[in-house]
């Protein structure tokens, strides 16, 4: 039986991988936070891996405050960058295999056709740049790295966009929500399903792109999650990005190309606003 490594449990992807590890028995898994492990202490992430004999470990921890990680670098950095990179090594002495979760940060957001996993990285924000810096730890350090670019990632855990859009639908009478930053949203259930496939089939090392099928604006996206929670008091107005001025930069479009971890592990990937319903029928539930 396999030993997995799951970092970062307590986050949105972290609780998704929890549920999915219940009907994927066949391991033995290790859900750990920063109280379990401190994944920054490189002598705390050798001895875990060591001595639990972890031979798969799926980092789902980062930070990920996107605005706030301008003013927090070192922290950033240590987290997003270094820490990957502690993992990897420890992982690399065991032969085991590395899956790191990254973002659509990563590029700057000028393309007006979705992404590949081949096209030049030019991150535009200290979360981008450390994220980057983060795949390329993951790589140097361990052979069987998987890295996993997703982006706009929302669930029943946790803080994220739709339990954010939900609230301020039913307080407010007007929303402004800005128009011009196309991307796609990711269920984090969606992305762990994924992972899962990757697992269960073999993971195959390099980078992946992955997010829910089609496109949609942050304004779109509002529009749904209200439509969809029959929220209709609320009025939405779109903004331009430089209305709606924001600490870091974020890529004004930012569609990933899903072609070859469909291909790699025949995985199906579900619309955009179906797994929109699904999490949102959750939430009201």
């Amino acid at each position: 039986m396999k030993n997995i490594l799951v970092t970062g449990a307590n986050g949105q992807l972290g609780n998704e991988m929890r549920l999915l590890a219940e009907v994927n028995k066949e391991y033995a898994y290790f859900f750990t936070d920063v109280a379990e492990l401190d994944i920054c202490d490189e002598q705390a992430v050798r001895n875990f891996v060591a001595e639990h004999q972890i031979d798969i470990i799926v980092n789902c921890a980062a930070y990920t405050a996107v605005d706030k990680a301008e003013d927090n670098q070192e922290l950033c950095d240590k987290l997003n960058h270094v820490a990957p990179g502690y993992l990897a090594k420890a992982i690399e002495s065991r032969g085991g295999h590395f899956i790191q979760v990254s973002t659509d940060y990563v590029f700057d957001g000028t393309a007006h056709i979705p992404y590949t996993e081949e096209q030049p990285t030019c991150p535009d924000s200290v979360y981008g740049i450390t994220k980057l810096a983060g795949e390329q730890e993951a790589m140097k350090y361990c052979s069987k790295t998987m890295i996993v670019r997703t982006a706009w990632l929302y669930s029943t855990f946790g803080n994220n966009f739709v339990k954010t859009m939900l609230r301020l639908g039913r307080e407010k009478t007007s929303l402004g929500v800005i128009f011009d930053q196309i991307g796609t949203p990711t269920y984090a259930r969606d992305l762990a399903v994924a992972i899962f496939a990757a697992i269960n089939k073999g993971i195959v090392p390099g980078i992946y792109h992955f997010s829910n099928e089609g496109v949609c604006s942050w304004y779109d996206f509002t529009q749904m999650i209200h439509h969809l929670a029959g929220i209709d008091s609320c009025r939405l107005k779109p903004l331009h990005t430089e209305e709606y001025p924001t600490k870091a930069k974020r890529p004004h479009y930012s569609v990933l190309d899903k072609t070859k971890i469909k291909d790699t592990f025949g995985i199906e990937i579900p619309y955009w606003v179906d797994s929109l319903k699904e999490c949102v029928d959750k939430l009201l539930a």
